[in-house]
């Protein structure tokens, strides 16, 4: 009678038991260098948002790749959903390199395009350039600078004055203009970028922050109900559906606690499992006595 009490007991503290929530041990890296790797991004496929697959590289330092080149990530604000890069052969104030164009996707250009406070300078431009003539509406006033101050102040800058014994046009526009006409098209030898421009009247070129802010979107996939279950988000690579990665071999549809048929993973009853072992060690000890 003591035995098949202990039995009974043993079955219904099994049955009120309750797992840990899950843990993420998935393989999806969650920090490259000094940047922190969330979603929406990935640089392991199958991590992120299928949206960001294959534009993030992760070698010592985080990349973002555009069909012009890899762009070094320096800081990525997830709250307001900027990025900021910067391209290590871009000229700058003090740094003339070969000019080359800023191009990207056009699903790049829609889910993380330049912001608007980010002002491409065209510099050292003919005087037949498009932006100069039939295009100049697409030039503007930045903070009352001008190319005569960059001229002036920026060594690498001050090379196209001493050639020409003069300033040669510049125009600062936006990421459109650089969208649709190539740096031949706008007959302009070489750029720069700057960010934060709106806080930037009254500085000097020198004291400017260079490189380009993105501002990217969110896809709203429910991920907040899988990294509340101590999942990760990410994606089919297959299908590029997506789902909640519980471990490194275990994956759900939507969170790691509540895992249904087909998402591979052991879709066993835990609490029988558990029922089942309690009363085999019982019985294996009545059997022993």
């Amino acid at each position: 009678m003591h035995s098949l009490l202990a039995i009974f007991t043993l079955i219904f503290t099994a049955s009120t038991l309750q797992l840990p929530p899950a843990l993420a041990l998935t393989s999806c890296r969650t920090s490259c260098g000094s940047i922190d790797i969330r979603y929406p991004f990935g640089v392991d496929d199958g991590c992120g948002a299928p949206q960001f697959r294959g534009m993030f590289n992760c070698s010592s330092d985080l990349f973002f790749t555009t069909p012009s080149g890899s762009y070094k990530v320096q800081h990525i604000d997830y709250d307001k959903k900027t990025m900021v890069v910067y391209d290590p052969a871009m000229s700058t104030c003090s740094i003339l390199q070969p000019h080359h164009d800023f191009v990207m996707t056009e699903i790049q250009s829609f889910i993380i395009r330049p912001t608007p406070d980010t002002v491409f300078a065209l510099l050292n431009c003919s005087i037949d350039s498009p932006v100069l003539n039939h295009y100049k509406n697409l030039c503007f006033n930045f903070s009352e600078h001008s190319c005569d101050e960059l001229y002036g102040s920026c060594n690498a800058f001050r090379v196209f004055h001493l050639l020409t014994n003069s300033s040669p046009p510049c125009c600062f526009t936006g990421y459109d203009t650089v969208k649709f006409m190539s740096m031949n098209i706008l007959d302009c030898s070489h750029y720069t970028t700057v960010i934060n421009v709106d806080n930037l009247k009254g500085i000097g070129p020198l004291d400017w922050v260079y490189g380009i802010k993105l501002s990217f979107s969110v896809p709203d996939a429910g991920c907040e109900r899988c990294s509340l279950s101590g999942g990760t988000c990410g994606f089919d690579t297959e299908t590029e559906g997506m789902v909640c990665l519980c471990s490194a071999s275990t994956n759900a549809t939507r969170e790691c606690g509540s895992v249904t048929a087909g998402d591979g993973s052991n879709n066993f009853p835990w609490k029988f499992c558990y029922a089942l072992v309690l009363i085999s060690s019982v019985l294996m000890i009545l059997l022993c006595n």
